[in-house]
């Protein structure tokens, strides 16, 4: 699916076209020649919101106890074993 591309004049003299086509599936509106909108249906953009509603951010101090230990036991085992061997990692 090759998502269209219009400009802004196009926007102003072919709305009803590009409205109908962006029901369909997205459509870049340029302004001298750089896509700087993007026109799509309110379920697409309802799943796009749902979807950044759900991505947090995770710190060290927010990580699961037995997740971080997992990962720290891996970084000190990467370390004894280029400590062994310098030339393997690089």
């Amino acid at each position: 699916m090759s998502r269209q591309s219009y400009s802004t004049s196009d926007l102003s003299r072919k709305s009803g076209d590009i409205i109908a086509e962006a029901l369909r599936h997205p459509v870049t509106i340029t302004q001298r020649n750089k896509p700087r909108l993007v026109l799509l249906n309110i379920e697409d953009y309802n799943r796009l919101r749902k979807n950044a509603e759900t991505r947090t951010v995770g710190t060290l101090e927010s990580m699961p106890s037995a997740l971080l230990a997992e990962i720290e036991t891996a970084i000190d085992a990467y370390a004894q074993e280029d400590d062994a061997d310098p030339g393997k990692h690089g």
